[in-house]
């Protein structure tokens, strides 16, 4: 089915997202995790140990998003929690199937990346990505002015 065309940057963001997902979900297919878990157990290699806190602010995710992430991710042995330095810290760390997990998925990453660079070159995938970390930055801004400028309701 072909959508129609939308004049909406965030549509057509989200349409493209959408898309680069399913290409990636299907490329990681063998290795059993989708690419969001696949990044997420990146991000948590990158940071050895992280608590919750840590690896949401990491990651650029509210806490409930990560927890419901994680989820399947410790259910199935993947990441496994580490010792902490008091009874209420909870850090993470990759479980030893977690790192077995991610040397299996990296090929079929580096392929899915592979994958994009040949559907758009390397050159115009690199640029969009240089583009996307401007609006990212940009629109971030833009709310924070945002916030800062508007009182909040119960303040009139």
């Amino acid at each position: 089915m072909k959508r129609s065309a939308s004049s909406c940057y965030c549509i057509n963001l989200r349409r493209a997202t959408q898309a680069v997902t399913r290409l990636y979900d299907e490329v990681l297919a063998p290795s059993g995790l989708r690419v969001t878990q696949y990044s997420l157990l990146r991000r948590i290699q990158r940071l050895g140990v992280a608590s919750i806190g840590t690896l949401a602010a990491a990651a650029e995710l509210d806490r409930t998003t990560l927890t419901r992430n994680l989820k399947p991710l410790l259910d199935a042995g993947l990441v496994e929690e580490a010792p902490g330095t008091d009874r209420r810290s909870r850090p993470l760390r990759l479980a030893p199937a977690g790192t077995a997990a991610l040397e299996r998925a990296l090929p079929l990453w580096r392929e899915a990346q592979q994958r994009v660079d040949g559907l758009m070159g390397r050159e115009q995938a690199q640029a969009l990505c240089a583009l996307l970390a401007v609006l990212e930055r940009a629109a971030a801004d833009a709310c924070a002015a945002m916030t800062v400028q508007q009182p909040h309701a119960t303040e009139k």
